[in-house]
């Protein structure tokens, strides 16, 4: 059996539902959480709009770090959901290459990388007007059902 299954919207959106349904970045219940839609592009991917809210500063007029790396992980699980896995970050790696704007929507996505059950290296970015703000890579650890 292959270590990726085939991406499906209905396996995101199931996952996204049943395995973390309060998460801040995409859960739809939370009274504070920002309720990212992810959706399936090529090649496997996800992709999300965000609003970036004033409310979500850290300076003046930028979008909060953790804000950033928030919605980087937020993808890649979702992007990991799309193939059906479930599964929490180990370890995340930000680099931040230019602020990102409140005020201003952006963009972001996310794709698998590498694939070696039960250890997933995954790749997102967050872009603002056609320029790459932020990206990320994480290793993600396969969800031991008993767990």
């Amino acid at each position: 059996m292959s270590a990726i299954t085939e991406p499906a919207q209905d396996a995101l959106e199931q996952l996204a539902r049943t395995a973390h349904p309060l998460c801040f970045v995409c859960g739809r219940a939370g009274e504070c959480g920002l309720g990212l839609r992810f959706a399936l592009r090529d090649g496997g991917r996800v992709e999300a709009c965000f609003k970036c809210a004033a409310r979500l500063q850290g300076y003046e007029g930028v979008l909060h770090g953790g804000v950033t790396s928030s919605l980087l992980d937020g993808a890649m699980t979702n992007c990991l959901f799309a193939h059906g896995i479930a599964a929490v970050t180990a370890e995340i790696t930000v680099r931040f290459r230019h602020p990102a704007r409140t005020h201003v929507p952006a963009t972001v996505t996310a794709r698998i990388v590498r694939a070696s059950p039960p250890l997933f290296v995954v790749e997102a970015e967050l872009v603002q007007v056609g320029q790459v703000r932020a990206k990320a890579t994480g290793k993600f650890m396969q969800r031991n059902e008993r767990e």
